[in-house]
C-alpha cells in the first residue's frame, strides 16, 4: 500500500487506515485479528482508535494484538481524548488535566509507552483552547506522543489552533485534523480543507463511506445485520438514508456497473484522492468488508467519472 506524509510533517502512514470504534464492542477479539492480519498483509499501517471507543474496550483490544498480530514498529498508532460516555450521555472535557490523565489511561490499555500521532477528539467552549493545546504540548515533550492532531474542528476552530500552535517555537506544530467527508458530506471542503492546505494539516477523513450508505446495502431496505438495524447506530445511519443521499448512492452504483467496479470502491477510491486528503479511516464490521475496501489501493478513478460524481453529490 503507498504511503503518504501527514501533512507537511515527516510522519507517514499508509493511504487508507484501519478505524477500531466498534472494536470490543460489536467487534470481537476474533474478528479484530482477522481484520488487523488482512490490513498489515495488505501493507497498512494506520491504525485509528480512541480513549471513548467503548470507553476504553476499542484500545484495550488493540493491545492485546499488538506484538502478537503485528510489531509495534510495524504500525503508526493513533488515538484520541476528549469524548466519553457516562451511564449512556456523552460527555466531553478537553482540559488539560482531563486531557493528560486520559493519554496516560490510553497508553496503559494499549501497553505502550507512546502512540505515533495524539488527537484532540472534539472542540469544546468549555475549556479555553490554549489550555487544550498545552496538553499536546505536553505529550510531545513528554515523549508520550510523536505527534500530534485534532478531531471534528470546523474550518476558523482549524485555523486558530494551527496558528496558535505555529506562533511560538518549541510548541507542538498540528501533524493533522480528522473529520467527517465522504460524497454525502462534504462540508468540509468549504472551510475546513482550504485551512488545513494553507497551515500543512493532513486531512483524514472518517466515515468515508458515508456511514455505510454509499456501499448501497441500504438501497432496497435495511439489512438485519447492518449497523442501521443496531440501536445505537440507526439515528448515526438514517441521517443519510433520504432522498438526497439516495440520490448520490444511485450515482455512485451506475458508476461501479460501468467500470465493474464495487459501489465500495468507487466512493472510497473518491474520497481518497481528493486534494489535502492524506488516507480515508475505514471501519468494518468484519474482515470479509475490509478485505473489500483494502481491493481500492489499485484501483483510481477516471476524471470524468469523478467530475460527474462531484456534480451529483455538490451544494
Amino acid at each position: 500500500m503507498q504511503q503518504r506524509s501527514v501533512g507537511t510533517t515527516g510522519l507517514k502512514v499508509s493511504r487508507l487506515g484501519l478505524g477500531t470504534m466498534t472494536w470490543g464492542r460489536d467487534t470481537d477479539e476474533h474478528e479484530a485479528r482477522d481484520q488487523l492480519i488482512a490490513f498489515a498483509e495488505a501493507g497498512g499501517t494506520f491504525l485509528d482508535t480512541a480513549a471513548g471507543y467503548g470507553n476504553g474496550a476499542s484500545e484495550e483490544l488493540i493491545g492485546t494484538l499488538i506484538g502478537d498480530v503485528v510489531a509495534r514498529d510495524e504500525i503508526v498508532l493513533a488515538t484520541k481524548a476528549g469524548i466519553s460516555s457516562r451511564r449512556g450521555t456523552r460527555e466531553y472535557n478537553v482540559g488539560r488535566g482531563h486531557l493528560l490523565a486520559t493519554l496516560d489511561s490510553s497508553l496503559r490499555r494499549l501497553g505502550v509507552d507512546s502512540v505515533d500521532l495524539w488527537q484532540v477528539h472534539i472542540w469544546s467552549d468549555d475549556s479555553p483552547l490554549e489550555e487544550t493545546l498545552s496538553a499536546l504540548d505536553a505529550a510531545v515533550t513528554s515523549g508520550r506522543a510523536s505527534y500530534v492532531g485534532i478531531s471534528n474542528y470546523a474550518g476558523w476552530q482549524t485555523a486558530q489552533a494551527a496558528t496558535w500552535q505555529r506562533a511560538v517555537p518549541g510548541r507542538a506544530v498540528l501533524a493533522s485534523t480528522q473529520v467527517e467527508y465522504s460524497l454525502l458530506n462534504r462540508a468540509v471542503e468549504h472551510e475546513v480543507l482550504p485551512a488545513a492546505a494553507a497551515l500543512g494539516l493532513g486531512v483524514l477523513p472518517w466515515s468515508p463511506l458515508g456511514r455505510g450508505v454509499l456501499t448501497g446495502k441500504y438501497r432496497t431496505g435495511t439489512p438485519s445485520d447492518s449497523r442501521a438495524a443496531s440501536s445505537h447506530f440507526a439515528n448515526f445511519v438514517g441521517a443519510y438514508l433520504g432522498e438526497r443521499s439516495g440520490q448520490v448512492v444511485e450515482a455512485v452504483a451506475r458508476a461501479a456497473d460501468g467500470l465493474g467496479w464495487t459501489p465500495l470502491e468507487v466512493a472510497l477510491a473518491w474520497v481518497r484522492d481528493r486534494p489535502g486528503v492524506t488516507a480515508p479511516v475505514v471501519g468494518a464490521r468484519t474482515a470479509a468488508q475490509l478485505r473489500a475496501a483494502l481491493g481500492v489501493e489499485e484501483l483510481t478513478l477516471p476524471p470524468e467519472i469523478v467530475d460527474a460524481l462531484d456534480d451529483v453529490s455538490g451544494d
